[in-house]
């Protein structure tokens, strides 16, 4: 898969300086880890998961996770494993009769309900071969090891690596008096397999739910603070630049919703979509604020800021917004490169004559903007996100 392969020639020549490069499972974890991008979760009973897939039903869908576990009822179990070998072996079918070609394919991840799911599942590893990995929910000690070992020996017998991704969202991980004791133990276990692991993911609902919260949608998951808390706890630890693993951030669970029910002030500036689209700026701004997707640009923004990439969604008309804000800016671009290329010369001011480029400090953030470049493209100098929405 290739971000934003929608676009014409032109199209493409008018908004990046420097296009995404093609995304496949056996793309180098280094870029591959980046490019989850939105992700969009949904059941694995759904029957049109097919047609998602092989006709590009949704468009610039680039990754997607096929639940089996809280979307899936206990009843309806042995439904969904059918269904997701069905659909395994139709795509395989498919790419063995020429009718799609695997770069072609999005990023596809089956999360499991449990170890014995997992083991279950993994009887049918012919069947695998598009795909990218393995969600693990509920990840913790208790059940770490055994996830990431199974995966492991798993990937002896295979072509190339599915990856594992756990989902940390357990008592022990969000609870003060287990927490840090907890992430140093996970974090163990991780290391120990970290060729494995993909990506490490949020489950924001889950914790939330710990505590008898649900989120309001003028709320970021940043204004919950029990949940911002245990989110600063798990960068500290798994994202610090000597060993550092990509986090991604929480799903945003709000479409379509009745915008009266708000009660705080929209927050989305009336000028980029002015000055870049005109009119049909201006009404699709506008568009957006009755859908409420102002709220899911700023937690998108939040995420950036704190060094989370990717992120869990659940609704197609997020996809674009949640990938076109990890495009990378031009200056953003020319001030990495600047400070990759000036490697022991100090201090300096950015060639933007705006900010002062410090080579020690600012080299581990110029290498994740270079490989987020490679992967979601760098705009033109006049282009931002709105032209991408």
């Amino acid at each position: 898969m290739r971000f934003f392969d929608d676009l014409t020639y032109i199209e493409n020549k008018k908004v990046f300086y420097t296009e995404p490069n093609y995304i496949t499972n056996n793309t180098d974890k280094k870029y591959l880890s980046y490019a989850l991008g939105a992700t969009l979760y949904m059941p694995a009973l759904r029957e049109d998961i097919l047609e998602l897939v092989l006709e590009n039903k949704y468009k610039r869908l680039t990754s997607m996770v096929l639940c089996m576990e809280d979307s899936i009822a206990e009843d309806q179990v042995e439904e969904a494993e059918q269904n997701i070998i069905r659909v395994c072996r139709q795509i395989n079918a498919a790419i063995k009769e020429e009718k799609c070609r695997e770069e072609n394919l999005p990023l596809i991840f089956i999360r499991v309900r449990n170890i014995e799911q997992f083991k279950r599942l993994l009887e049918y590893k012919e069947l695998f071969q598009p795909l990218t990995g393995f969600c693990f929910p509920k990840f913790d000690c208790s059940n770490g090891e055994e996830y990431l070992k199974i995966l492991k020996e798993f990937n002896e017998e295979m072509p190339h690596i599915l990856y594992g991704m756990p989902i940390l969202e357990s008592k022990a991980v969000i609870y003060k008096e287990t927490r840090l004791e907890e992430l140093l133990e996970i974090k163990k276990i991780i290391d120990r397999y970290k060729e494995y692991v993909l990506n490490i993911r949020l489950g924001g609902t889950d914790l939330l739910g710990l505590y008898s919260i649900r989120r309001h949608i003028d709320n970021s998951i940043y204004d919950i603070r029990v949940i911002s808390d245990c989110i600063s706890d798990i960068v500290n630890i798994f994202s610090r630049a000597e060993d550092e693993y990509v986090i991604s951030g929480p799903v945003w669970e709000y479409f379509n919703p009745n915008p009266d029910n708000r009660i705080l002030k929209p927050q989305l500036r009336q000028s980029p979509f002015r000055d870049h689209l005109g009119k049909s700026g201006i009404e699709k701004r506008q568009h957006y604020l009755e859908k409420c997707i102002d709220g899911l640009i700023k937690e998108v923004v939040l995420d950036k800021a704190n060094s989370l990439i990717g992120k869990t969604i659940i609704h197609p008309s997020h996809i674009s917004i949640v990938n076109a804000l990890y495009v990378v800016t031009k200056e953003e671009y020319e001030d990495a490169l600047a400070i990759i290329e000036a490697l022991g010369k100090g201090a300096y001011k950015s060639s933007y004559s705006n900010k002062m480029n410090e080579i020690n400090p600012h080299t581990n953030w110029a290498n994740k903007i270079l490989k987020r470049a490679y992967v979601y493209g760098v705009f033109n100098e006049n282009k931002n996100y709105v032209d991408l929405f």
